[in-house]
């Protein structure tokens, strides 16, 4: 006398994977969007240097609040990112950009 009882129902009673099924295609029946990968807009021929005495150039990489923007959304690649952010400390060291701009 087995006094057992498993709530839950059998590898065969239950739906394959509990995915949509096959024939909506692996993306469910979306859309599959295929987004561009965008190129540094500091490297290459007639790119602008990364300078700290340039504000025109590195206020376009701080937010409006004046913080630095990461490099997933301005398409910077790595190792002018980390120029870029060295540029803007030294040129809000020296009172050229604010540190916070208050609202």
């Amino acid at each position: 006398m087995s006094t057992h009882n498993n709530p839950r129902p059998e590898r065969s009673e239950r739906p394959a994977g509990g995915r949509a099924s096959s024939a909506e295609g692996a993306a469910g029946g979306r859309k599959v969007f295929f987004r561009r990968r965008k190129s540094c807009p500091l490297s290459g021929p007639n790119a602008p240097t990364v300078d700290y005495k340039d504000v025109k150039l590195l206020s376009r990489f701080i937010s409006e609040r004046g913080k630095i923007l990461p490099s997933r959304i301005t398409a910077v690649s790595a190792k002018k990112q980390r120029a870029l952010s060295q540029a803007i400390k030294r040129a809000r060291n020296l009172a050229l950009l604010p540190y916070v701009v208050q609202s």
